[in-house]
């Protein structure tokens, strides 16, 4: 049974590799069914023997969860709200690209496009499309409200899987460059959080024509010391002692030990390791059980599990982090069979990342205009002084009130009123 099913409009048109095509989603019942039944027949490991999440996802909220979803969750709902907006997809560079475009019914709006990270998918940023394209229904003003291009990264969700070699963040970069030229537009502005926010950057280091500035909500960039410290097998070691001495004693901003310590320990977290190395091997697994899958999916954070957790366990959801929003995101997983070609994304990104380091090369000069917010409950809290270092043009530096790693699913609103400051000046 083929996973990715779909069906697109405007079929009879004629095949041309830079045609729009508007596109609408439509999963059979028979892969619903087949969803459910494997949910039911889920074989169960021992429970854990701790009280805490210290040895992995808990099997009481993972029995919760895969409860939900296989009784209570419709996959309708979601389709159907994915369908309330203007999809479409357009092969760029041999794959196909899913991506919906929201026009604001304001005038002189700013193009923005938005990068989704992993585990996430365009489904953590639907709640977002209300606040940026018609802020004066949130509680703005029409001169912030924005032009919205939501594209799904290839190998994820309903973008076509790439069946070669080099679909690392520069070449997305490229792709994003060439969706928003066919799109009309000659001036736009790019965000991006998680590995979205490794694409945003090799976007902005490329700067096509029309892009005027970018907006992160995770540092992918890091200060020399600081990733001499985290990648220190690649440099002569009593270089790497010194620079990791040096970070650790700087105390001109108290966050950074703090940070330095937070993001090693990213470093080590099982999917930040099984994927960038062997992405196939845990494919498996991923793409044969959807438990499996949703619980590689639970383990990314300890804030974003802790606060899913409150929300299946205790009926206590973390603003946007709702029941049905996060197993909308899992079945999207599911259905459109990505799970590994979504993780093969680290491992290329990687390879880009230690091929530069071991060849001495430098990432090209970042000079356009860079904006970034860091949210509290983030895995790490880059410091002011990191983002000054690795962004020259740092136009915007904000700590928010509330939000983790997820911040626009989170919190969207805060998310978005993010975006409208930090772009005011650009526009």
């Amino acid at each position: 049974m083929t996973q990715r099913n779909t069906t697109q409009d405007a079929a009879a048109q004629p095949v041309d590799q830079t045609n729009i095509r508007p596109f609408k989603v439509n999963i059979p019942e028979e892969a619903l069914t087949d969803l459910q039944r494997r949910l039911v027949a889920t074989r169960w490991p021992g429970k854990e023997l701790v009280e805490d999440a210290s040895q992995g996802v808990q099997q009481a909220m993972l029995q919760q969860l895969t409860r939900y979803w296989a009784t209570e969750h419709d996959w309708r709902k979601a389709e159907a709200k994915l369908n309330a907006l203007p999809q479409f997809t357009t092969e760029i560079d041999g794959v196909d690209i899913h991506f919906i475009h929201v026009k604001s019914q304001h005038k002189n709006t700013l193009p923005l496009l938005i990068t989704h990270g992993w585990p996430g998918s365009v489904i953590e940023l639907l709640n977002v499309v209300g606040p940026l394209t018609d802020p004066t229904a949130h509680g703005g003003g029409a001169e912030d409200a924005f032009d919205l291009v939501l594209p799904s990264l290839p190998g994820f969700g309903f973008s076509g899987q790439p069946t070669e070699l080099g679909w690392d963040p520069g070449r997305v970069g490229r792709a994003w460059a060439e969706l928003m030229k066919r799109l009309g537009y000659n001036r736009y502005v790019a965000q991006g959080g998680d590995i979205g926010a490794n694409v945003t950057d090799a976007m902005a280091r490329q700067a096509p024509t029309g892009l005027l500035g970018i907006h992160l909500n995770f540092l992918s960039a890091f200060p020399f010391a600081v990733g001499a410290a985290l990648f220190g097998g690649l440099v002569p070691a009593g270089l790497f002692k010194r620079i990791a001495i040096a970070v650790i004693a700087n105390r001109a901003e108290k966050k950074e030990p703090v940070a330095l310590e937070a993001l090693a320990a990213l470093f080590r977290r099982g999917y930040f390791v099984e994927m960038p190395e062997h992405p196939q091997t845990i494919g498996y697994a991923l793409t044969d059980t959807p438990v499996g899958m949703a619980a590689w999916m639970l383990d990314h954070d300890a804030d974003s599990y802790e606060k899913i957790s409150r929300a299946f366990l205790d009926g206590q959801p973390a603003g946007g982090l709702t029941r049905d929003r996060i197993v909308d995101n899992m079945t999207l997983y599911w259905l459109t069979n990505t799970a590994t070609s979504s993780a093969r994304l680290y491992w290329e990104n990687f390879r880009t990342i230690f091929a530069s380091i071991a060849s001495g090369e430098k990432s090209p000069e970042l000079s356009l205009p860079v904006a970034f917010t860091v949210f509290p409950d983030e895995i790490f809290q880059a410091p002011r002084s990191w983002a000054d270092a690795v962004y020259p043009n740092l136009i915007y530096f904000n700590e928010a009130d509330k939000g983790g790693h997820f911040a626009a699913w989170e919190e969207p609103e805060i998310f978005a009123s993010e975006l409208h400051t930090a772009f005011r000046s650009l526009r």
